[in-house]
């Protein structure tokens, strides 16, 4: 049962939410934020005060049916309606528990993904190539938009290193059950012998920080600059277009040099940062409320090992919670991915609510 002073305490954030809206006064940085939140609220206040109203119902129907003076037939209707009123309140409370659920504050925004090639030289380097196509037939598939920020080619076509941002609907929600330590198990084109080889490639998908989420002082910032090189360098070595950023309060480093441009490296340098810094942020924080770490898939460590891609037998296993699927081939081209995203969803949600009760 949901302790009637939750669901009394959603009708007041609604009221409140509701005068300060229509006041006027509010900050035009936090209008849209607390919009959302006020409409979000509006799509389960009408169940919030109906729920609140029941115990009065149930009290007027049960002195009915203590009442030894009122005919058998309004009995029988109050019977009827208690009956039908209980089901009710059992239904609403489903929706109110579902509702009330913890929810990630990122859930709705767009992500940074970044893919590194470990353990496994040039294998892991293909491998992180094959993780790249497979998120953007998943983005296809779903019409994200996927935009590389930066990019470091090994050799035989691999990567060594790809960042890229993903923009949408709901993104970091789906997106952000893919981070840790992806392991690859197949035999490689130079292997003679038909040994199957173990590779990595690690995953970080942070969720992509707007200003308003994290202030980053300039006093902060020490930003460097220098010649870009490396493969296909030879255009843009002539200049400092390459910069270096550091978040000197966490240490957090981000270089950029793809574009020829200083200005649009340091653009998406920032962009990187900023997320990196308030994800930081955010893990230090969930750290704290060690509580919430159990209602989660996982630790959202970039060192956990996660899933696991096995060729000769054509599988892919999600060690997070046991599912192995036999269509390995379909995984890879995005064409099952969201059965596994599914299944990761619903235990996540099912550990929330046995925390909630």
């Amino acid at each position: 049962m949901i302790p009637i002073q939750k669901v009394k305490d959603i009708i007041a954030k609604h009221n409140d939410l509701e005068k300060e809206l229509s006041s006027g006064n509010i900050d035009s940085k936090l209008f849209a934020k607390k919009s959302k939140e006020y409409s979000n609220l509006g799509s389960i206040i009408s169940i919030a005060k109906e729920y609140v109203s029941f115990e009065n119902e149930k009290k007027d129907l049960e002195q009915i049916l203590k009442d030894k003076t009122i005919d058998k037939e309004m009995i029988e209707m109050a019977e009827k309606d208690l009956n039908i009123m209980k089901l009710k309140k059992q239904k609403y409370e489903n929706d109110l528990k579902i509702f009330l659920l913890p929810k990630d504050e990122d859930d709705e925004k767009n992500a940074i993904v970044e893919i590194r090639a470990g353990t496994g030289g040039l294998e892991a380097s293909l491998f992180c190539a094959d993780l790249f196509k497979m998120y953007e037939k998943v983005c296809s598939k779903k019409k994200w938009l996927l935009e590389i920020i930066s990019i470091s080619k090994s050799e035989a076509g691999g990567f060594k290193e790809v960042i890229f941002s993903v923009n949408g609907n709901n993104i970091y929600s789906y997106l952000k059950f893919e981070s840790g330590v992806h392991r690859v198990q197949r035999i490689p084109e130079t292997e003679t012998q038909g040994r199957v080889h173990t590779s990595a490639a690690t995953v970080a998908v942070l969720p992509e920080a707007e200003e308003v989420d994290i202030q980053i002082k300039d006093s902060d910032l020490r930003i460097d600059v220098f010649r870009a090189g490396g493969p296909g360098g030879q255009s843009v070595n002539t200049t400092d277009s390459a910069v270096r950023i550091t978040h000197i309060p966490s240490g957090v480093v981000v270089s950029q040099q793809d574009e020829k441009s200083q200005h649009k490296n340091k653009a998406k340098a920032l962009k990187i940062l900023r997320s990196r810094v308030y994800e930081a942020e955010k893990r230090r924080k969930d750290q704290e409320r060690s509580s919430n770490r159990r209602s989660q898939i996982g630790t959202g460590d970039r060192s956990e090992r996660i899933r696991t891609y096995n060729f000769p037998q054509g599988r892919v296993t999600d060690h997070r919670i046991n599912l192995t699927l036999h269509k390995l081939e379909e995984f890879l081209s995005g064409e099952i991915h969201e059965e596994m995203n599914q299944q990761l969803r619903l235990k996540e949600q099912n550990l929330k609510l046995e925390n909630l009760n």
